[in-house]
């Protein structure tokens, strides 16, 4: 028995036809018309100028990653366990998947900022052209699909992801890979005479034959479509872990409600894409688990060396509440701490409503409201469904989460927040003969132009008279809706008020540089500290004794207090004492969340006489290592991963590798473990005392380094 709640397109023809809209859907112009192409491609070219302009700019980027992109372009053991050294000593607290394509061009062309973030910028033109594709087949209209492409193009925290190198721009590529051959499986499964709602891709079926009409390609049968669903959400697994998962609920929802074929053959398919989904994800962590542990590098993040320990843990549950073993400080609980408070206003707040919140009230107001007037439009409302879907448990999730959370996470919302707004809107568009989708389509005009004018504001010193002008054409755009004869007219202003905001945004985004583990999105914002963070870092400063301000702690953390523009490589220093995390350009060591930039002075240092040993040097913290091993591109190992927690490698560990000569410096500085806070190790503190105690220190342009190859103290 079928319990699927659309109905058969061969059984129901009246039905269907009984809606103007679904009327003039019923057969739509095969292909794209000129027009559609010229705009599609305009869409590209100008998402491709964005994401490519000036990209060197931001220098490394997130050093973290740069310099395990780095190892990988120079070690395939290194490539595969996503070390972030060459040497192998550990690995960065993620899976390698979004390393390995940054590690494949900078083989091909070298160590450069371009060659590391060009790969970034090239995942966010395909998702913008994947998410486009994929509304304008799902609603039969190209404005909905060149729609959805510009509000993904140009939300702020997409502009910043897609410019920069943390896993996030390969993730969101997946996921919107994931839901399209989602939807794509839901429309294979229907009954012959289907039509394709874009005009094109889809086949028109004999009913008895069953054999495609001759000039239409045949769309596949649905397990496919379902299994490569699966097989895009195992592989954003392996990008940044279980956070890939939040899209199940609304796949799984929409396949299960709308694929035309008995429910037990429904579960059956999806039962196979659950599998592909394990295989696809698991095979890596498979792999590590069983590997060695003696032969390879340590987890990165885990305290226990552990990859199941890190997917379930730290980068796991541990991110909902709060208890991450090893983090830096305490996630706060249900307020979540420095991470901000939680709570269904968390995504609108100073620290992230300008990177995200631009179109979300109106994308649940649309979306919901067109759940209701399309209700008979079996192609629209499964998309509808998958998106909001999407858009409303990531909502809830980042809204709640009581454990690390970053405002440029949000861009994960980004592509449902674009699709859910611009399906929501052709569906109210086709039906503005009514009075009340033009009410709901007025109301929705008025509600961005407002989010704006309130986001705009809290950037007192950008474009002041951006948020009245937002505010007045919104406003006019509202009351156009209302009248029919001035709808089209009203619309457009409606679109251009709703896209000013984020536009201007994600302009100021693209021509700032960005650099270190919190960047954000636009200009300064009242409120907000280093990082975008509420209040900057904690007032008890950073772990191992680094006063609050110190290394990393201060505006290289994102663009807030960075200048306009700055040379490729540079990074924004803390201001901190010499040894603590000096200024850029003084050659003082990073700390948590910033790079060291080591002097030309310190870098010929550390690069003499390194062929005989492993590691040129060590110090505690995975960004201060990543700094001396970019500028010299040579192995420099990260005493306690990236919080200086993990306890790899423990004291008697690093005093036999200091035996055996296999480390020539120690960096001192930079941060320390975090002293029991949250269950880390303490031995990366441990490493930096017996080393103060055992050798003779020495200081070159404000870095501490400590010869290893010496004679003790």
């Amino acid at each position: 028995m079928t319990t699927s709640l659309i109905p058969s397109a061969a059984t129901t023809p009246s039905r269907r036809r009984a809606d103007p809209a679904d009327r003039a859907r019923e057969h739509p112009a095969v292909g794209y018309r000129s027009w559609e192409r010229v705009a599609f491609a305009t869409l590209l070219a100008g998402t491709a100028v964005l994401y490519l302009w000036g990209l060197n700019e931001s220098g490394w980027a997130n050093a973290f990653y740069s310099a395990a992109v780095q190892a990988g372009s120079e070690s395939w053991k290194a490539f595969f366990f996503g070390s972030l050294d060459s040497a192998n000593a550990i690995t960065v607290d993620k899976p390698p998947l979004a390393l390995w394509p940054m590690a494949l061009s900078v083989r091909l062309f070298g160590l450069s900022s371009w060659s590391i973030l060009a790969p970034q910028a090239i995942f966010g033109v395909a998702s913008v052209a994947l998410l486009s594709a994929t509304v304008r087949r799902s609603s039969g209209s190209a404005a909905a699909g060149l729609l959805a492409g510009l509000g993904l193009a140009l939300t702020p925290v997409a502009v910043l992801m897609f410019r920069f190198n943390n896993p996030d721009a390969l993730l969101t590529l997946l996921l919107i890979g994931s839901a399209a051959a989602t939807l794509r499986a839901i429309e294979s499964s229907r009954p012959a005479d289907n039509h394709s709602a874009a005009g094109h891709h889809s086949p028109q079926v004999h009913p008895a034959q069953g054999h495609p009409t001759p000039g239409h390609p045949r769309i596949g049968h649905p397990v496919r479509w379902l299994t490569l669903a699966g097989a895009l959400v195992g592989l954003a697994f392996l990008t940044k872990m279980l956070q890939a998962f939040l899209v199940l609920p609304a796949l799984v929802l929409a396949y299960a409600l709308f694929a035309s074929a008995p429910l037990p053959r429904r579960i059956g398919h999806l039962l196979v894409a659950f599998v592909t989904m394990v295989v696809a994800g698991g095979w890596w962590i498979a792999i590590v688990e069983l590997w060695p542990a003696s032969s390879r590098p340590y987890i990165g993040g885990s305290q226990g060396n552990s990859i199941l320990e890190l997917t379930l843990g730290y980068n796991g549950l541990g991110r909902l509440t709060g208890n991450e073993t090893g983090s830096v400080v305490p996630g706060g609980g249900q307020g979540g701490g420095m991470w901000g408070e939680t709570g269904i206003g968390r995504l609108f707040d100073a620290s992230n409503g300008g990177q995200i919140a631009w179109l979300l009230p109106v994308s649940l107001l649309f979306a919901t409201a067109a759940l209701w007037f399309a209700r008979r439009d079996w192609r629209l409302l499964p998309a509808l469904v998958v998106w909001l879907g999407w858009l409303l448990v990531t909502v809830l999730t980042f809204s709640f989460m009581a454990g690390i959370f970053h405002a440029y996470y949000s861009i994960a919302l980004a592509p449902a927040m674009a699709a859910a707004a611009a399906l929501g809107a052709v569906a109210l568009w086709r039906r503005r003969e009514s009075v009340t989708p033009r009410l709901v389509l007025a109301a929705g005009s008025v509600l961005t132009s407002i989010t704006a004018f309130i986001l705009l504001r809290r950037s007192t010193d950008f474009l002041p008279w951006l948020p009245w002008v937002v505010l007045v054409t919104g406003g006019v755009a509202a009351l156009g809706l209302l009248v029919r004869r001035l709808s089209t007219a009203a619309a457009v202003l409606a679109v251009l008020a709703a896209l000013a905001g984020p536009a201007s945004y994600a302009v100021e985004t693209a021509a700032t540089a960005h650099t270190g583990s919190i960047p954000t999105a636009g200009p300064q914002v009242a409120g907000t500290g280093p990082g975008g963070m509420p209040g900057g870092m904690p007032d008890g400063g950073m772990p191992g004794g680094a006063p609050g301000g110190a290394p990393g702690a201060g505006a290289s953390a994102g663009t807030q207090g960075q200048p306009p523009a700055m040379p490729a490589g540079a990074q924004v220093g803390a201001g901190a004492p010499a040894g603590m995390g000096g200024p850029s350009g003084m050659g003082g060591p990073g700390g948590l969340l910033d790079a060291a930039d080591p002097s030309d002075q310190v870098t010929s240092l550390l690069e003499a006489d390194a062929d005989s040993y492993v590691w040129i040097a060590a110090a505690v913290g995975s960004q201060n290592a990543a700094g001396y091993q970019l500028a010299t591109e040579l192995p420099v190992m990260s005493v306690g991963g990236f919080n200086g927690s993990d306890p790899s490698p423990t004291l008697a560990e690093f005093k036999a590798l200091v035996a055996d000569g296999k480390i020539h410096y120690f960096i001192g500085g930079g941060m320390g473990g975090p002293g029991g806070q949250m269950g880390g190790s303490n031995s990366s503190s441990e490493i930096a005392t017996w080393v103060a105690d055992t050798f003779t220190a020495q200081s070159v342009d404000g870095v501490t380094l400590y010869d290893l190859s010496g004679a003790a103290s």
